[in-house]
């Protein structure tokens, strides 16, 4: 259980040069923070990257990132295992993770000697399915979930892939508040049987309660005040009717 509840998590985005691999776009920012046990560790990884080719326009107006900022920023290939370091093992959390993962792994693909690709690296929860399955019908941009669960993303005047790990990592705890920490999974169950005898679960079992009697002075002000209910109400005080009708049976 202790294992389950340590579990490491990582809320990844990345800021790309457009948007399809197919025109061999590329990933030119990447942000990252750690989770451990639904808390954030403080741990970051970001990077700026140059893609060695020109960035769209359009791309430009959604993240701000010019071709002239990223001229003197490490390749890829420089920040590859440093990057894939910090994922290794991990759960990736990201929003549209198709698009995410298709470009590291296309960035991946480009790399000599390197045949892993993000799955075989670390597993991946998509929280635009998630959204898209717990809210149907509605809007489940990054925006829209922010408005939803009363995230605060005022600073989020342009896309930027840090800014964008942190406000989804608030989404996600907040889209799934309660879910792990008020239950026990399947998996949390059975490895509480499997590691509690049955002695232990005799230890475990709930201490007989103190019940505590109410004195002759707390009683007679308890009947002196359901007196003055009864004479306030022309003598339909229920309590006082209910001690009657019980006292006939």
């Amino acid at each position: 259980m202790a294992d389950i509840k340590q579990k490491r998590q990582v809320v990844l985005d990345t800021e790309t040069t457009g948007i399809s691999t197919a025109d061999d776009h590329r990933i030119i920012e990447i942000g990252c923070v750690e989770m451990v046990g639904r808390r954030l560790t403080g741990q970051t990884f970001h990077q700026y990257i140059n893609p060695e080719r020109d960035i769209d326009d359009g791309a430009i107006e959604v993240h701000g990132i010019t071709n002239e900022f990223l001229a003197d920023k490490p390749l890829f290939a420089d920040i590859a295992q440093d990057f894939l370091q910090f994922i290794d093992g991990a759960e990736l959390i990201i929003h549209n993770a198709p698009f995410d993962v298709g470009f590291i792994d296309h960035e991946l693909a480009k790399l000599e000697g390197e045949s892993r690709r993000t799955d075989t690296i670390a597993t991946v929860l998509d929280t635009l399915q998630m959204a898209r399955e717990k809210h149907r019908g509605q809007k489940n941009s990054l925006d829209a979930l922010c408005k939803r669960y009363d995230v605060d993303n005022s600073n989020r005047e342009l896309h930027g892939a840090l800014l964008d790990a942190e406000i989804l990592a608030d989404v996600y705890l907040a889209m799934t508040g309660g879910q792990v920490s008020l239950t026990l999974t399947a998996e949390e169950t059975a490895t509480v049987s499997d590691k509690t005898s049955d002695a232990d679960l005799g230890k475990l079992e709930r201490q007989p309660l103190t019940v505590l009697k109410a004195t002759d002075e707390e009683l007679a002000a308890h009947e002196a005040m359901l007196e003055k209910v009864n004479k306030a109400s022309d003598g339909n005080c229920v309590w006082l009717k209910g001690s009657v009708n019980e006292a006939a049976e």
